[in-house]
């Protein structure tokens, strides 16, 4: 059973040592689990999983491997909304003082207490508020929320007694992942890495130099000396260039979050926008709706920006092989007596820093996409997700 757990981690792209499994079979081998499917979940997920982004990972493995394993604690929905008393919440601490005077400091034996709790869950059918015996809030019961007992189980309320399959069915570190599809916070989160300060910018002497005015005015027998200093800007320069249109168009609200997050980040020195549909020919469109003549011509753009523009080109390469190799294979535009290929090839003698975002990149060479193989051996292409983004940007900062 746990070698098949084993499998489904790795499957689902966990990466376990074979000291960290062995760990967990010491663990068990100690009793560490206490027979308990939730004690095992948690100590497993302690010993296997390295860092939050993995976790909703795991759950789907667990689920997998366990999902036929009765719980030892099964709350139900029905209990749990007899529980759900946000009204009360809110009178709590109105009440409080009452119910700490009712607090009784006494020994608890664990044991005996989910003993009784399971009795509890299972003779049990009808909700209680108050009292001293079943599952139920603000009274002195053992079971439940918000009352005045210590060293029982909480059950539903602000914390919630949850047990392993609670956890995992609830999926709540799927937006922990970094292989998830990126919104607006974390492009401008992954924006933040263009950074290249400097003070060669030709701009006035307008911020404090701590450093300068410290040494001038020891050097002053103590009379004070102001200096000056250009404030540090980022010199970052930013081409933004995406495909609109056709099969990207499920991609569109995500394409106006990225563009919203770069104008932003009014950080850049510089930031230009343009378009075009599944390749880059010899027209660049200045808005998304890709119309002709509302254009600029690409070579133009090639003249009037410099190498060290960090380019970032946003589009999934989904096109057929003409469209990239023939000299006709722009059908809503020139070509200039190119093909799509050797426009790329241009972009890329051109602009010392590029990189290709892909919102559905196939992984490896794909073979029933030809164009985008193409197009990932020509430019260093990344995943349209949070790793990939970030990655990206590393990339754009390096010299190589």
């Amino acid at each position: 059973m746990f070698l098949k757990f084993f499998y489904a981690c790795k499957s689902k792209g966990l990466n376990i040592s074979l000291g960290e499994w062995l760990d967990l079979q010491n663990a068990l081998d100690q009793g560490l689990c206490e027979s308990s499917l939730t004690q095992f979940y948690y100590v497993a997920r302690m010993l296997l999983v390295k860092t939050e982004t993995e976790y909703d990972k795991f759950d789907m493995a667990f689920e997998e491997c366990f999902k036929g394993v009765k719980p030892e604690f099964e709350v139900g929905k029905t209990m749990l909304s007899w529980l759900d008393k946000p009204e009360m919440a809110k009178l709590l601490h109105e009440e409080e003082k009452y119910w700490l005077n009712q607090v009784e400091e006494i020994h608890v034996d664990k044991d005996d207490v989910e003993e009784k709790f399971k009795q509890r869950l299972k003779d049990q059918d009808s909700e209680h508020n108050g009292g001293s015996y079943w599952i139920g809030t603000m009274g002195k019961t053992q079971f439940g929320n918000m009352g005045g007992n210590v060293g029982g189980v909480r059950v539903g309320g602000t914390t919630g007694y949850q047990s392993a399959f609670s956890v995992v069915g609830a999926r709540k570190y799927r937006d922990f992942r970094d292989d998830k599809v990126i919104d607006n916070r974390q492009f401008q989160l992954a924006l933040r890495r263009l950074r290249q300060f400097s003070t060669k910018l030709d701009i006035p002497k307008t911020e404090l130099d701590i450093n300068a005015t410290i040494d001038k005015t020891c050097n002053n027998g103590g009379y004070l000396q102001i200096e000056m200093q250009k404030p540090r800007k980022n010199a970052v320069k930013l081409l933004l260039l995406m495909d609109s249109g056709g099969t990207m168009i499920p991609y569109t609200k995500l394409l106006n979050e990225l563009f919203q997050s770069v104008h932003k980040s009014n950080h850049y020195k510089e930031v230009k926008t343009y378009y075009f549909h599944n390749c880059i020919y010899s027209k660049l469109y200045k808005t998304p709706e890709c119309e002709n003549g509302d254009w600029i011509d690409t070579e133009w753009l090639f003249r009037n920006t410099d190498r060290d523009y960090k380019v970032i080109i946003v589009g999934d390469a989904a096109m057929a092989p003409e469209e990239l190799y023939s000299e006709t294979g722009n059908y809503r535009g020139p070509n200039g007596g190119l093909s799509g290929y050797q426009w790329l090839q241009l972009v890329k003698k051109n602009y010392k820093n590029i990189v290709w975002m892909n919102p559905k990149m196939a992984p490896g060479r794909a073979p029933w996409r030809e164009a985008e193989t193409a197009v990932k051996e020509l430019l260093p292409m990344y995943k349209l997700t949070v790793a990939g983004l970030n990655e990206a940007m590393t990339k754009l900062m390096s010299n190589k």
